[in-house]
This record gives C-alpha cells, sequence and structure tokens, in this order.
C-alpha cells in the first residue's frame, strides 16, 4: 500500500537549465523539497498531496488537515522526520 501525505507549498523555484519545478513543502512544522512537476497549477499556499517526493495533486486546506488527524491518531507523523521519508 501506498501512502501520500499533504503539505504545504511555502516557496517554488524553477531550475534554470531544465526548467523543472521545485517546492519547499511543510509537512506540520517539517520542511521538504519536493517536485511540482506533476502540479504544474499548484501555487505557494497551496496543499498538496505527496509521495515519495512528487506533488501528485492539490486538495483543499480541509481535506489535508483531515489526513494530518488520521496521522497524528495512528502516529504517524515522525515517519516524516527519519531520513529518507517522505
Amino acid at each position: 500500500m501506498c501512502l501520500a501525505v499533504p503539505g504545504k507549498i511555502v516557496s517554488i523555484q524553477v531550475e534554470e537549465y531544465l526548467g523543472l519545478r521545485r517546492g519547499q513543502i511543510d509537512f506540520g512544522g517539517i520542511r521538504k523539497e519536493v517536485c511540482l512537476d506533476y502540479t504544474p497549477e499548484a501555487l505557494v499556499g497551496d496543499f498538496v498531496m505527496v509521495h515519495v517526493g512528487f506533488a501528485l495533486s492539490i486538495v483543499n486546506e480541509v481535506e489535508a488537515h483531515r489526513v494530518f488527524a488520521a496521522l497524528r491518531e495512528f502516529d504517524l507523523l515522525e515517519d516524516l522526520e527519519t531520513p529518507g521519508a517522505g
């Protein structure tokens, strides 16, 4: 089973030579760099679902908070802090 985790886009950068979009994503206080190429319409402040370093879709804030609540309930948020996770 695969798990996508919601995060809020804090900043977006476009790589100069390849034009790839990358963003700093806040996962409830944990920030990671994520590829945004699959969500070209995503903007700073949007919530995206992230799986293995790729934002796959945009979700609304209410749904993102609902997922965070479920992850907290099952003690899965600390998994984001481990090196290589996310």
